[in-house]
């Protein structure tokens, strides 16, 4: 039994091999300079975050602070960036987070982040169409809204959205549509709603500094009771907090950049496109910090226009950029920016869905979920059941699921996905084998060196426990090792389970423990000083020393020109002879 607990532990961690290219794909590389990555980068990034999220984290989370939370949210996610670099320097190969975590980590990682990648596209989705729908709305004067939430208001659940929204329903089913018809956006017209989203953030942050109000970061129980009374509907107010700039203090902060960390999602693009840099070891840092720091520019702006041009409490959480301006007297500007927000939000639905799809096939062609996911359609040439199953699923939840809840979702996906590349990259830094080529094992050969492993794992258990406990502190070798590596995996799980515990106790007695309860207190600092004996465990085990470079992978030869095939040979069988210091004679016979 414990054999055959062994052997599944072995193929859970058992990695995908990486194939050779095309050979077009090869003349690919070195085509992106600096700017072409920090372009690919915002414009991932800049997309329909910024009129989804920003209403509901001002008015009920972080009142004007969500600026600082934008900060926090930017920090931590350029740190996160740089440990994708230095997770995607490990695979020779451009791709996603998916095809790297597989391809170094093995099944269960990549299984772990592609799950994670759907359920963010597909939350992602359902959240975009929902806010297309309340963008509509809105410029309808939401009679859309009221007649819905008026039908069926009295039969949904509280635990649902107030209403049905079958319009964010049909636009996700038309879209679907149009993806088993094989309908793409093209390059050019993601270019030209870049652009027009550019322009309707810039008009808004200008607008918000013309017609914004310092005294708003200001604002006092006073002027939380005068707006009370002019108010028409009570209810459309939000808290007051303790009001100032800060009205939820420290904690509304944090949970501001909790939820904004989504906004950040898109660095990943850059690294996946590394291969394709003309010098990624200093493009891609450069462009991360570059397109990082454009977007947080952005979001600051916006964020702080919008809390200057209306009351934190009195902001529309569902389309809230359309009712400032109607707030400020702007009514014919709302018509602008709605087009505007339209046109980033119909992009960004399509190419999600799209990117969805094309997640769920690659998953299921590498045997990770069902199989006749994978079947392609010979007449259209699409993944019609994959586009079918996705989209109905995302149709569901756009229809039924509030939008806060949606958000929620989105957040909690991004910061997981950072976790476990972070994860990652820590045990890989400790790994003993860190040359990928010698990594891609398949599964046979990973279980005939299964009865290798288990007599070297026993020499480790007959050695005693005193000289393991001895390791920990000074290790027996100055690079990495099996055993070093064991006890880095080991003590970085114990790490993330410790900070989880620590966290759990920290935001459920907040009070108890910052104000000196016996009981909690000591067991907070306990947990501190178990995380920093473990992190010092870790930092005393070796690093592999060896330097992480983008590298290139061999492409396949175009047999249709022989002087082509023929030269590449020639080249190929040279590199060689140099590597193994041998004489291997390159004419057309070898």
């Amino acid at each position: 039994m414990l054999q055959d607990a062994r052997q599944f532990g072995q193929k859970l961690v058992c990695r995908r091999p990486l194939g050779p290219r095309e050979e077009t794909e090869h003349h690919m590389a070195g085509c992106l300079n600096t700017l072409d990555l920090v372009i690919i980068g915002v414009r991932r990034m800049l997309g329909a975050g910024v009129h989804i999220l920003v209403g509901a984290v001002a008015k009920y989370i972080a009142g004007p602070a969500i600026v600082l939370s934008f900060l926090v949210a930017a920090l931590s996610s350029l740190l996160s960036g740089f440990c994708y670099i230095e997770f995607g320097a490990r695979v020779p190969s451009s791709g996603s987070m998916y095809l790297y975590s597989y391809t170094i980590m093995g099944q269960v990682y990549g299984f772990i982040i592609g799950w994670n990648r759907i359920l963010s596209l597909t939350v992602g989705t359902a959240c975009i169409a929902r806010a297309w729908s309340y963008t509509f709305d809105s410029l309808t004067g939401n009679h859309i809204s009221q007649g819905l939430e008026g039908t069926f208001s009295l039969y949904m659940p509280y635990y649902l959205a107030k209403y049905p929204d079958f319009f964010a329903l049909g636009l996700v089913l038309l879209l679907t549509g149009l993806l088993v018809l094989g309908v793409h956006v093209l390059p050019q017209v993601n270019k030209v709603f870049m652009g027009i989203n550019i322009l309707v953030l810039s008009f808004i942050i200008v607008s918000g500094f013309i017609k914004g109000d310092l005294h708003n970061w200001k604002l006092t129980e006073q002027d939380y009771t005068l707006n009370t009374s002019e108010s028409n509907d009570i209810y459309s107010l939000g808290p007051l907090g303790s009001g100032g700039f800060v009205p939820f203090g420290l904690d509304g902060v944090l949970r501001g950049a909790a939820l904004c960390s989504y906004m950040f999602i898109g660095f990943d693009s850059i690294v996946t496109t590394g291969e394709k840099a003309q010098n990624p070891q200093r493009s891609i840092p450069i462009s991360i910090v570059v397109s990082v720091l454009i977007c947080f520019v952005a979001y600051f702006g916006v964020s702080a226009a919008l809390t200057l041009m209306v009351p934190y409490y009195q902001i529309h959480p569902d389309s809230p950029f359309l009712q400032a301006f109607l707030h400020v007297g702007w009514g014919p500007a709302t018509y602008a920016v709605a087009v505007g927000i339209l046109c980033a939000l119909s992009s960004s639905l399509l190419n999600t869905m799209f990117a969805m799809s094309w997640l769920i096939y690659t998953m299921a062609e590498d045997g990770l979920l069902f199989r006749f996911l994978a079947q392609i359609n010979a007449r259209t040439h699409t993944h019609i059941k994959v586009i079918m199953i996705s989209g109905i699923l995302t149709g569901v939840l756009a229809l039924l699921f509030h939008f806060s809840d949606l958000m929620d979702l989105m957040s909690l996906r991004s910061l997981l996905a950072n976790l476990v590349v972070d994860f990652s990259v820590l045990v890989l830094r400790y790994h003993s084998d860190q040359n990928l080529s010698k990594n891609q094992k398949t599964e046979e050969e990973s279980e005939m060196e299964l009865v290798v492993k288990e007599r070297s794992l026993d020499s480790v258990l007959e050695a005693g426990t005193s000289r393991n406990l001895k390791s920990l502190w000074f290790p027996a070798s100055t690079i990495p090792t099996q055993t070093s590596g064991q006890i880095v995996y080991g003590c970085a799980i114990v790490l993330v389970v410790l900070l989880i515990i620590l966290s759990l106790i920290v935001y459920q007695w907040p009070s108890q423990v910052f104000s000196g309860d016996p009981m909690l207190t000591t067991v907070a600092v306990l947990l501190l000083l178990l995380i920093t004996g473990v992190t010092a465990i870790i930092w005393r085990q070796p690093q592999d020393p060896t330097a992480l470079h983008f590298r290139d992978l061999p492409y396949t030869l175009d047999m249709g020109s022989d002087t082509s095939w023929r030269r590449t040979l020639s080249n190929t069988l040279a590199s060689t002879s140099q590597m193994l210091d041998k004489d291997i004679p390159s004419d057309e016979s070898s």
